[in-house]
């Protein structure tokens, strides 16, 4: 599902997915399993006290219910703005942006991945969008996503037509507020990895996204020393999980998948 790169590892760039506190540990006591094919190795650092979430905002629509082509998300994003950022208990540092880009495939309508190094400081070998922080000489945030794109995966930016916008979305590891952009291409190039950063670039139908038994929530509680004294000690966020065959996308990627989805099935929450 995506090719491996020849050369994996080099200086960390600042990551987009949530590494939430304590330090990683193989796998929660307990923890269903989505079957052996589905799932990855990738480092997910549970808390003791996690709980069990909802179900998949789609779960509900039959199977045939769940198709979605390029023209439903056009009149999707037409039809909504994106919302402003929700407060967070903790620092917001730095403007980033992601890009998440489709293209249609002979199974439909596709999104590319990226599963970045094993010898990364940070999030190594996590599934991620490509993105990265805000810079001088970008003229806006949708430059920035445009930029990081063709220098992770050789994406030409005149390839690409933003077609929407999701909710701007703040990472606890990165001290980021992210804003992410959806992409159409309409005729994919060949892609390539940039081996500092990327080990391998996944392309992953949307029709399997939205498979039972591919998505599942739990609630995880902020770590204390970010929590608002004011809001209280009990607070949890949400954490969504995808168990793909030989990748387990979780954090920001997850959350932005799970927006993605909910817009393009009329199943976003409100």
């Amino acid at each position: 599902m995506g090719r491996p790169a020849a050369r994996p590892g080099a200086p960390d760039r600042t990551g987009y997915d949530d590494a939430m506190e304590p330090g990683p540990i193989a796998a929660p006591p307990g923890r269903p399993r989505r079957g052996p094919a589905r799932g990855g190795t990738q480092i997910i650092p549970w808390p003791p006290d996690f709980r069990a979430g909802e179900r998949a905002p789609w779960a509900h629509l039959r199977p045939g219910d769940r198709h979605v082509d390029i023209e439903d998300l056009r009149r999707a994003f037409r039809r909504r703005r994106p919302r402003p950022p929700v407060r967070e208990p903790f620092a917001v540092r730095r403007p980033a942006a992601v890009l998440l880009p489709l293209y249609t495939g002979g199974d439909g309508l596709r999104v590319v991945l990226t599963r970045r190094p094993t010898a990364m400081r940070s999030h190594s070998g996590e599934v991620s969008f490509p993105g990265g922080g805000f810079e001088a000489t970008d003229a806006d945030l949708v430059a920035t996503a445009l930029r990081e794109s063709e220098e992770e995966i050789a994406l030409p930016a005149d390839r690409v037509e933003i077609i929407g916008q999701l909710d701007p979305l703040a990472t606890l590891s990165s001290a980021a507020m992210i804003t992410p952009y959806v992409g159409y291409v309409a005729d994919l190039p060949a892609l390539r990895p940039e081996p500092r950063e990327v080990a391998a670039i996944l392309h992953v139908p949307v029709a399997e996204l939205l498979e039972d038994g591919v998505f599942h929530q739990e609630w995880w509680p902020l770590p204390p020393q970010v929590v608002d004294v004011e809001a209280g000690a009990a607070a949890w966020r949400p954490m969504f999980f995808y168990e793909l065959t030989g990748d387990t996308v979780w954090g920001a990627t997850a959350r932005l998948l799970t927006q993605l989805l909910g817009i393009a099935t009329g199943t976003e929450a409100g």
